[in-house]
C-alpha cells in the first residue's frame, strides 16, 4: 500500500475513496461502498508511495460541487476549521489522511522529515496542531491518540513509521464504513422491534448531517433511515434545517433527495408543531461526544428537539461511533463547547452586520432525555435506575 514493489497493488474507486491497496485488502475495500459518486465526501489515493487528497467542499453544497485539494497538515486544519468538511467521524478521518499527506508529499515536510533525528517527536507535533482545529468532537482526539499508540510501537526508520501512518489511514476509511453500516443495522432492529405496525415503517425526525456527507460513507443516524429505507421501512423523515449553517437544508436533503427518501425539510422552529401535526415514531440524531453519564454534545438545536421529543412522548436516539463514547467525562458540564465567529449568524440570517450574537456550534442534552445510543457494537439502554452505563458498556465492548 506504499508503493513497494514487494506488494502487488490496485488502484480502485469505490463511491467513498479512490486508493491504491494491497490486492490482500481489495476484497473488503470493495465491499465498503455507499451510494451516488454526489455523496462521497473525500478522494484519498496513494501511489508510489505518495498520498494525494482532497474533499468535498460541503461549503458549496448542494448547487456547487467541488473538490478541494489538501495538500499538507496546514491545509487538512483549515478544511476542518472552516467546516469545508464536518461531521465527527470526517473530521477525524480528514486529520489522518491530511498528515498521510503531508508526510509523504509536502516537499517542505520531506526534507524536515530527513534532517530531524526526532521522527516520532516531529510526527507527533503535527498530531498535536491537528488537534487545535476544532475542541468539541472527541473522534478527532481519538484518532490522534490511537494513531500515536500506533507510531510508538512501530519500527524507527522513517519509512516504516510513514507506511504504518498510510496503512492505517486506509484502515480508518473502510473501518468508518463498516462501522456506520453496523450502526444502521442495530438501529433499525431496535427501532422496528417496537414500531411495525404500519406497513410502511418507521416515521423520524433529525437534526444536522449525519450521512455520508459527514463520513467515509453511509452515514450514522442517516446511516438508520438508510437501513430502514434498504428494507422497505422508511415511511417518513424530517430533516430540522440545523440553523446558522443550515447543515440540514444544505446536507441532509440532498441526500435524502439522492437517496429517493420519503424526506420533507422544516425549519428548526417547526418541529413540534411537525411532530404534532404529521406524528414522529423517533428522532434519531448524531453525536460529537457523549460523556460517561450520557451526557451528549451534537449539533446546537439537539437539546431543543429532544425536550419536544420527550414533552410529546417520542423515542430520542443517539447514533454514533463506539469512538464517541468519552467515559473520561463524568458529564456534559465537563465539555469545551466551541462558540464560531458572529459574522457566520449574521451572514445566513440578513441580521445587521454589527449585530452582536453568541454562536455555540453545539449543545449538550442531558441523559434525562434520551431513550438510548446506538452504536456499532449494539444500542445500549437505560439501566432499571433510569441512568446509561456508558463506563460498563465501554469496558464490555473494548478490545
Amino acid at each position: 500500500n506504499n508503493g513497494s514493489p514487494a506488494i502487488a497493488s490496485t488502484t480502485i474507486q469505490t463511491h467513498i475513496c479512490t486508493y491504491t491497496t494491497p490486492a490482500r485488502l481489495l476484497l473488503s475495500t470493495m465491499a465498503a461502498t455507499t451510494t451516488g459518486d454526489n455523496l462521497r465526501s473525500l478522494i484519498f489515493k496513494v501511489s508510489n508511495g505518495k498520498a494525494s487528497f482532497s474533499v468535498l467542499d460541503q461549503l458549496l453544497l448542494p448547487h456547487e460541487t467541488k473538490y478541494v485539494p489538501v495538500n499538507n497538515v496546514e491545509d487538512a486544519w483549515d478544511a476542518i476549521r472552516s467546516m469545508r468538511i464536518r461531521g465527527a467521524p470526517l473530521i477525524a478521518i480528514v486529520a489522518v489522511l491530511g498528515l498521510s499527506v503531508d508526510l509523504t508529499s509536502n516537499e517542505k515536510t520531506i526534507q524536515e522529515l530527513g534532517a530531524t533525528d526526532d521522527v516520532k517527536g516531529y510526527i507527533y507535533g503535527k498530531m498535536a496542531y491537528l488537534k487545535t482545529s476544532r475542541p468539541t468532537a472527541v473522534n478527532l482526539f481519538n484518532a490522534m491518540e490511537e494513531l500515536k499508540d500506533i507510531v510508538q510501537k512501530a519500527p524507527s526508520s522513517r519509512e516504516q513509521i510513514i507506511d504504518v501512518i498510510i496503512t492505517h489511514a486506509q484502515f480508518m476509511l473502510e473501518r468508518d464504513v463498516s462501522d456506520n453500516k453496523a450502526i444502521g443495522t442495530h438501529g433499525a432492529d431496535d427501532l422496528l422491534s417496537r414500531h411495525n405496525t404500519h406497513p410502511d415503517g418507521v416515521r423520524l425526525v433529525t437534526i444536522c448531517n449525519t450521512g455520508s456527507l459527514a463520513t467515509a460513507g453511509w452515514g450514522t443516524a442517516l446511516g438508520v433511515a438508510r437501513e430502514l429505507q434498504l428494507r422497505g421501512k422508511l415511511r417518513s423523515i424530517a430533516a430540522l434545517e440545523t440553523r446558522p449553517y443550515n447543515q440540514g437544508s444544505r446536507l441532509t436533503a440532498y441526500e435524502i433527495k439522492t437517496e429517493g427518501m420519503n424526506g420533507t425539510l422544516v425549519c428548526d422552529s417547526m418541529a413540534a408543531s411537525y411532530i404534532k401535526s404529521k406524528g414522529a415514531d423517533a428522532c434519531v440524531v448524531g453525536a460529537d461526544r457523549v460523556c460517561a453519564n450520557g451526557d451528549t454534545a451534537n449539533k446546537i438545536g439537539t437539546f431543543t428537539l429532544a425536550i419536544i421529543a420527550k414533552e410529546m412522548g417520542v423515542e430520542f436516539f443517539v447514533a454514533s461511533p463506539f469512538t464517541t463514547l468519552d467515559v473520561k467525562l463524568e458529564s456534559g458540564d465537563q465539555i469545551e463547547i466551541e462558540e464560531r465567529p458572529a459574522g457566520e449568524m449574521i451572514e445566513s440570517s440578513g441580521a445587521p452586520k454589527d449585530m452582536p450574537c453568541w454562536n455555540p456550534a453545539f449543545d449538550v442534552t442531558p441523559a434525562e432525555y434520551i431513550t438510548g445510543i446506538i452504536t456499532e457494537k449494539g444500542v445500549l439502554k437505560k439501566s432499571a435506575d433510569g441512568s446509561f452505563d456508558v463506563k460498563g458498556f465501554v469496558k464490555k465492548h473494548s478490545s
